[in-house]
């Protein structure tokens, strides 16, 4: 630190780059730290600011929120200030993805690439006052700030779907369900498949009110599904060797390193570990595609043991359901609830209105 402070008196620009520990295993330095190194400003860990985060479709990880070691949070401080903020947001895939257009929600921080360049569409801002000359569907990003919390939803985005329905009584809540609900809709996606991947999504109002009830009524429970997806009932798949094999289990013959498929030509089976193989999953969940594949491929990806290649970094799935969780059997039952999301959401999908545009 002496060595530093000398030279930074001495010189007007600090070679920072000659001084610093730049082995990838150790810290990965952004142009922002080394900014901050240069200023000799020094940062502490706080425990509080670590955060669960929303990292690929069913997966999450923890992330230490903190601006100083964060760059390019964009909105999202907006969306989610701290961990302990309460919102919804709606991803939804971004500019030059070629994986198709998908959504998700989240009631916790998004990564960037939880679907391809992902972009948000909150229910709620922070930290924000609209404007009386706001325009459109959502608020945009030059707003006065403010210690509210606000509906990200604007008054004229409201009042353009309550005039196409002659004054019909609609939320601000019912608006943002029927948005999740309209993006699920295979026909909308179909129609507008070329502008879906040059632009964000427009939202038409659909020519019936009951017809926009539904779409809303079928986003809020697209959404408490995605939302819930670790609390909902595991689909019960045929485990080899039956229930008295997995009675007589510990811990560690939960252990999941990588799960596959066991023929690719059969996706009814897969091999969980060399002791546990799952018989029996409904191919028909496999329909059920966010982020350009199945979310029970996202799962079979995720929930298993990687390491970073340069900073030598373990990801251990396993490590996160015995200490996070605190249930050695959380990679195998997550598989099995995602089966049941899959299915309930292609039911939900599959019933959607017929897509019936206002002029």
């Amino acid at each position: 630190m002496q060595k530093l402070t000398v030279e930074l008196k001495e010189t007007n620009e600090l070679n920072i780059d000659k001084h610093i520990d730049t082995n990838p295993a150790n810290i990965s330095w952004s142009d922002n730290l080394k900014r901050d190194a240069k200023k000799l400003k020094l940062h502490k860990f706080d425990p509080e600011l670590l955060a669960p985060t929303v990292y690929r479709p069913y997966t999450k990880q923890w992330l230490y929120y903190d601006k100083n070691f964060n760059d390019r949070l964009g909105q999202m401080p907006k969306i989610f200030p701290n961990s302990s903020s309460e919102n919804l947001t709606i991803c939804v895939v971004g500019l030059g993805s070629t994986k198709g257009f998908s959504s998700l929600i989240t009631n916790e921080i998004p990564d960037v690439q939880l679907l391809a360049n992902g972009q948000c569409l909150p229910l709620y801002l922070y930290n924000v006052q609209n404007k009386d000359a706001d325009v459109g569907l959502f608020v945009n990003d030059e707003q006065d700030r403010s210690p509210d919390k606000k509906f990200a939803l604007t008054d004229d985005g409201l009042k353009h779907f309550t005039d196409a329905y002659n004054g019909a009584s609609i939320s601000k809540e019912d608006l943002f369900y029927y948005i999740y609900g309209l993006l699920h809709s295979e026909e909308y996606k179909a129609r507008y498949a070329d502008n879906l991947s040059k632009e964000l999504p427009r939202i038409p109002a659909v020519k019936k009110f009951d017809d926009f009830m539904a779409f809303s009524a079928a986003g809020r429970k697209l959404a408490d599904l995605h939302l819930n997806y670790e609390t909902v009932e595991p689909y019960a798949v045929s485990i080899e060797g039956g229930a008295l094999l997995l009675s007589t289990f510990t811990d560690s013959d939960y252990y999941v390193t990588q799960m596959k498929f066991a023929s690719k030509a059969d996706k009814s089976t897969v091999i969980y570990n060399h002791k546990i193989t799952m018989h029996n999953i409904p191919v028909e969940a496999y329909e059920y595609v966010v982020n350009g594949k199945p979310a029970l491929e996202w799962v079979m990806e995720r929930q298993a043991v990687t390491t970073h290649k340069d900073s030598g970094i373990v990801n251990d799935a396993n490590l996160w359901a015995k200490e996070t969780m605190g249930d050695a059997t959380y990679p195998l039952k997550l598989f099995q609830r995602v089966i049941t999301v899959s299915l309930e959401t292609m039911k939900i999908v599959k019933a959607l209105p017929k897509l019936e545009i206002k002029d």
